[in-house]
């Protein structure tokens, strides 16, 4: 098993410093890499996540800038939020800038005041996110690239640059129509704040369906042991990877940077991570 730890992106202990220390410590400390949340804006009575939150690709991009090994991964982009060429581009060209290291977990969100605001369909995101998946694809690979989709028409055009290898796309959700969107386009699946109980059966679900290596199956959980019974988190650790969880991110609650860190250290300690 992998793991992974969420970046101070959000909330009180987020920062410039914050950001670049908590990417170098996890590469010292052996995490598989490191991970960012989306939401362009929050309406101003929806009470989770933080609104204090830096933007998921420049984030990364500053972590990336400090680190040379670790994954840059997304927990989640909600991709129907956005413009599905300038998203494709701008993953591309981090993944060139930092040689082949993106993981992109795609999802389509949960608040409809936040598609008002930003004037896209709430109703029909399911089925633009599945479009979208479909069109990076084809402008990661091809040069010119043509499209005709639903939502999305266009003919030889340039995305320029390509991405440094093939980029993973894991899907993440709770539902049965994530769970088969990841099975249809991904190349994974990310199951969010589940018990392992819950994660077994959904597991069987998916290697009935995707029995192959390329497909792997992670888990984000809010493993922080700062503020939970170490004996749980080695206890779920054991149960996630007996039930076939292969990757797991993890989110600290800390709300400064030395409690993050400190969070981070102790974690590592507890899962066996090998420090660089």
């Amino acid at each position: 098993m992998r793991i992974g730890i969420h970046l101070p992106q959000y909330g009180r202990a987020a920062g410039r410093d914050a950001i670049l220390r908590a990417a170098r410590h996890a590469e010292q400390l052996g995490f598989a890499g490191v991970w960012v949340s989306d939401h362009v804006v929050q309406p101003a009575d929806q009470d989770y996540p933080s609104p204090y939150l830096f933007d998921p690709l420049v984030t990364l991009s500053a972590a990336a800038a400090v680190t040379d090994h670790v994954d840059l991964g997304t927990s989640v982009l909600v991709v129907p939020q956005h413009n599905p060429l300038e998203l494709a581009n701008a993953l591309a060209s981090l993944d060139a800038l930092s040689r082949g290291r993106v993981i992109a977990g795609v999802g389509v969100g949960w608040s409809r005041g936040e598609y008002e605001a930003l004037g896209h369909d709430f109703s029909n995101r399911g089925a633009r996110a599945d479009e979208i998946i479909d069109l990076w694809r084809t402008v990661w690979r091809d040069d010119p690239a043509s499209f005709a989709g639903r939502f999305h028409r266009f003919r030889d055009l340039r995305v320029l640059p390509k991405p440094a290898h093939a980029i993973p796309i894991w899907v993440g959700g709770r539902g049965g129509r994530a769970h088969r969107r990841a099975v249809e386009r991904g190349d994974g699946f990310q199951l969010i704040g589940v018990t392992p109980q819950e994660a077994a059966p959904v597991v069987t679900w998916l290697r009935e369906r995707r029995p192959g290596p390329d497909f792997t199956i992670s888990l984000r959980t809010g493993w922080d042991p700062l503020g939970m019974e170490p004996d749980r988190i080695r206890a779920e650790r054991e149960q996630f990877e007996a039930a076939g969880i292969q990757y797991v991110v993890c989110a600290p609650w800390r709300t400064g940077l030395d409690e993050w860190l400190r969070s981070m250290e102790v974690l590592a300690s507890l899962v066996g991570l090998v420090p660089r």
